[in-house]
């Protein structure tokens, strides 16, 4: 069984779970909002990191179903309030939660998986033990607050600073470590740790291999960003050009693009999502294409991947010996070689 059929057979325990905890009642358009997003069902790979890494020391999925419901749901919520800041066309093939409902009922309805995402993880707590629950509880905590100081930082180069002259690769790592290497890969596989009694130092082994993973998933998805099929992938085409983020592919191409070349960029990116014109985007595809940034970022993403393959490997004889930890390498490789 590799990952994806492993995520698979638990995705159901994971979404009928969710339903329980967030139900359509009174008034039944608020809540319908937020169930709209759960109900669309994503990739349920972050939970499934967490039932992974927690069967491979031992703990069974019923004892996992709570953080890892927990975690699908935050995504949820999450996906529904960057949705509105990127003013995003489509997600997971159908319109935006905001295009649909309006930009206030929709994050007003992201209070309702905020709330639940919490009460999960106090249920936790009492049916499991203060010690591990309250663990798992900060845990959660520190992954969303440093996830939010990622979404400032990248918003804040957005809206504010609108120049890829005044930022570097470093940048674009430091947003990438907190948006997506922590919260996507090595928090979830450190959850599903934490609910197995494992020390500080097997956390730590989890993020060496969690932290080149996300960097490589992170890389990958701005590729899939301008070459993938819309239909597969979930979200309209380009989205990150249009709201003008910073990538490893633009940097490239702004790094080796000529003063003329660079002035235009500065124009475009100055201006916002909804004022950029089809011209100004095809122009940026063309640069793209002429500096060999999409082969750029490949082979950056197929590095990291890498790293993290051998972090798995390197650790081999420190983590049990098992079906699970073999289907952790399939987890780690499925991070970059993917089309959605």
């Amino acid at each position: 069984m590799d990952f994806k059929e492993y995520i698979a057979e638990h995705k159901k325990m994971v979404y009928s779970t969710i339903c329980d905890y967030v139900q359509i009642k009174e008034p039944k358009a608020h809540y319908s909002i937020m169930r709209d997003y759960i109900d669309r069902q994503g990739s349920y790979r972050r939970p499934g990191l967490i039932l992974l890494t927690g069967q491979m020391f031992g703990v069974s999925t019923e004892q996992l179903r709570l953080p890892a419901s927990a975690m699908q749901l935050s995504e949820d919520w999450i996906l529904m309030q960057d949705d509105v800041e990127d003013d995003s066309e489509l997600r997971r093939g159908k319109p935006a939660a905001h295009k649909l409902y309006g930009w206030i009922h929709t994050m007003n309805a992201t209070n309702v998986g905020q709330i639940a995402m919490w009460r999960m993880l106090k249920d936790y707590i009492l049916k499991y033990g203060v010690q591990n629950g309250n663990k798992i509880y900060e845990k959660f905590y520190d992954m969303l607050a440093y996830t939010m100081e990622g979404q400032y930082i990248e918003n804040n180069f957005i809206y504010d600073i609108k120049n890829l002259s005044k930022v570097s690769e470093d940048f674009y790592f430091k947003v990438v470590d907190s948006k997506t290497c922590y919260y996507t890969v090595y928090g979830p596989l450190q959850v599903g740790a934490i609910a197995a009694n494992q020390p500080e130092s097997t956390l730590e082994i989890l993020k060496k291999i969690g932290t080149p993973g996300g960097i490589s998933f992170q890389i990958t998805d701005d590729i899939l960003d301008i070459i993938a099929d819309e239909k597969v992938f979930g979200k309209k085409n380009l989205g990150d050009l249009y709201e003008g983020k910073v990538t490893l592919i633009m940097l490239n191409t702004y790094k080796n693009a000529t003063a003329v070349e660079k002035a235009r960029i500065d124009a475009i990116y100055l201006k916002s999502r909804k004022n950029k014109t089809p011209e100004e985007i095809n122009f940026l595809l063309e640069l793209i294409k002429k500096y060999d940034s999409i082969d750029y970022a490949k082979d950056v993403a197929k590095k990291y991947g890498e790293l993290a393959k051998i972090a798995v490997e390197e650790n081999m004889n420190k983590l049990p010996n098992n079906e699970y930890t073999t289907m952790l390498l399939s987890s780690i490789k499925d991070l970059y070689s993917r089309n959605k």
